[in-house]
């Protein structure tokens, strides 16, 4: 049996509140990806030992206890958890030869925030994220499928710089 993974991109038109929560949103995405990533450079370069997801992911639940991350809380954890895994896959590919160092991500850059199922829900016409008062209201435009079909694994929320 083979299965097709099939992506769609929509078009959302978050509400002024919506807006605020999503860019909080990808702001702890990068602040984890780059400060878990600058805590895997030094430990590598300082004592030549690989950082495993288990110990990123104590490292961001230390983060929250502490006074000055204590906002990431406020977010969604699973973005943050999806940061680590994708990290780890990134430094994963590097160490075999199939990718470059990962980077730092930049704050004017694409910015995305990945939701698992958990995380989430599609139903009438709206999603529904994590830790979001009110659905987020999208624009589907293929005739050919309708979205009670659909039973999507994850959705990705991101912001173009354009």
């Amino acid at each position: 049996m083979i299965f097709v993974r099939t992506a769609y991109r929509v078009r959302a038109y978050p509400a002024p509140e919506q807006a605020a929560q999503l860019g909080r949103t990808f702001g702890c995405v990068r602040l984890v990806w780059n400060k878990t990533l600058a805590e895997r450079h030094r430990a590598y370069h300082a004592h030549g030992k690989k950082t495993s997801y288990k110990e990123t992911d104590a490292a961001l639940t230390a983060w929250k206890k502490t006074d000055e991350l204590a906002f990431l809380s406020e977010v969604s954890s699973v973005p943050l958890q999806q940061t680590l895994r994708h990290q780890h896959t990134a430094y994963a590919n590097f160490f075999a030869g199939r990718a470059r160092y990962p980077r730092f991500k930049p704050r004017n850059g694409r910015q995305s925030a990945h939701y698992t199922r958990s995380a989430f829900r599609l139903r009438g016409g709206k999603l529904t994220l994590a830790k979001h008062t009110a659905p987020l209201e999208f624009v589907w435009s293929w005739d050919d499928e309708t979205l009670e079909t659909l039973n999507p694994t994850m959705v990705i929320v991101s912001r173009e710089p354009d």
